[in-house]
């Protein structure tokens, strides 16, 4: 017999076996008993540790110093909208009349509010949104990555449908797509008006260093070339999306580094939200400044909004939130008090189970050590 029919005899067997096994299911494997002796540790230990971790996040939340002012309903300032002496059009009225439509026309309006609390820095000032669904299937998927990356793109993908071009022109809007399209685009804007400290004070804002660094790093890029639409420049044979007032490349034009797809404020909208209340950064406080150097008095205050976002259509709200945070962010007492109920069910239920094991229950071992010798009994 030759050496190969050997081996083939010899390990034959064991890959058969082998496989056997591992077709019935029988190798080697962990099958955990449950007792009560490992379950009732178990919940005992979850109750202890969630609890304190419940009432610690708690904790962490609470002291996090947060402000809101909706200005959904806020009266315009201008004499144009004036109605009667000393009453004046809402802004939600004005921006659907045809002038403003057809951009000659805008709103202003200002909101007096008392910050009762000191806000410690740093202090950062959000929009918020209500009844906005950007979580909806079409709306998400409604974007062109590849032209936010700054790549050349001939032709929208279907995805941004109706917004993927101007059909008179037949030229791309920049950026295409529901999202985009939908930019929230109030301008906000905050003053100390206490008059004991001297006259109104305009507080410093910074616009930079709001979005994530990886969106700006990796996820949005300009074209090559200069930030306009001539011949050789970035945005060439584009135009502007459909409901904006200006074109991309004149988003920030103070600052170049924060224009065209680099803007900052579009990097954040584009982040689209989970649920449809929700809230997005839009600025800083500049805490470089004396005035403001380590807080946000508490004291008298005035919120000045360039009214432009409709929220009306859809029966939205808007709102203006200062907030400080903690190292696990934002004010958030969802997961804190998601803790402690996991805890206090697990606790329960321990306890419950332990009262039925002591006087119901048998012994561990006396199951384990059952044999064929082992007598019957009902």
């Amino acid at each position: 017999m030759s050496v190969n029919a050997t081996a083939d005899t010899t390990t034959r067997p064991r890959n058969s076996k082998f496989k056997q096994k591992f077709k019935q299911q029988r190798l080697p494997a962990w099958q955990p008993i449950l007792t009560a002796d490992t379950v009732l540790p178990a919940f005992f230990l979850i109750g202890l540790l969630f609890v304190p971790l419940g009432v610690a996040l708690l904790l962490f939340s609470d002291s996090v110093v947060e402000f809101q002012v909706d200005y959904t309903d806020c009266n315009s300032t201008s004499d144009a909208h004036q109605i009667a002496v000393g009453e004046y059009l809402q802004c939600k009225d004005v921006i659907t009349e045809p002038s403003f439509v057809h951009g000659t026309d805008t709103c202003m309006c200002q909101i007096d509010f008392t910050i009762e609390k000191t806000l410690e820095k740093n202090v950062y000032m959000y929009y918020g949104l209500d009844n906005f669904y950007q979580n909806h299937r079409r709306y998400v998927k409604s974007r062109d990555d590849k032209q936010m990356q700054g790549r050349v793109v001939d032709e929208p993908p279907s995805d941004c449908r109706p917004f993927d071009a101007d059909p008179d022109s037949n030229e791309i809007y920049a950026p295409c797509g529901a999202v985009a399209n939908s930019l929230f685009n109030d301008t906000l804007r905050l003053f100390v008006t206490d008059t004991l400290l001297g006259p109104q004070r305009k507080v410093p804002l910074l616009k930079n260093d709001i979005a994530w660094e990886s969106d700006k790093n990796i996820k949005f890029h300009n074209p090559p070339g200069e930030l306009n639409d001539s011949p050789d420049g970035a945005f060439k044979g584009t135009v502007k999306p459909l409901y904006w007032t200006k074109p991309v490349w004149q988003l920030d034009e103070e600052d170049p580094n924060n224009n065209g797809y680099e803007n900052e404020d579009l990097i954040v909208w584009m982040r689209t939200a989970a649920f449809p209340s929700f809230r997005k950064l839009y600025r800083r406080v500049d805490h470089s400044k004396s005035q403001f150097k380590n807080s946000l008095q508490n004291g008298p205050y005035m919120l000045e909004v360039d009214y432009n976002y409709p929220v009306s259509s859809f029966g939205g709200r808007k709102r203006m939130i200062l907030s400080t945070t903690s190292f696990l962010g934002g004010k958030n007492n969802f997961l804190g008090i998601a803790y402690i109920t996991v805890g206090c069910i697990c606790f329960l239920l321990g306890v419950i189970f332990l009262v039925i094991h002591v006087k119901f229950g048998e012994r561990t071992t006396k199951h384990l050590n059952i044999n064929q010798n082992t007598p019957y009994s009902e």
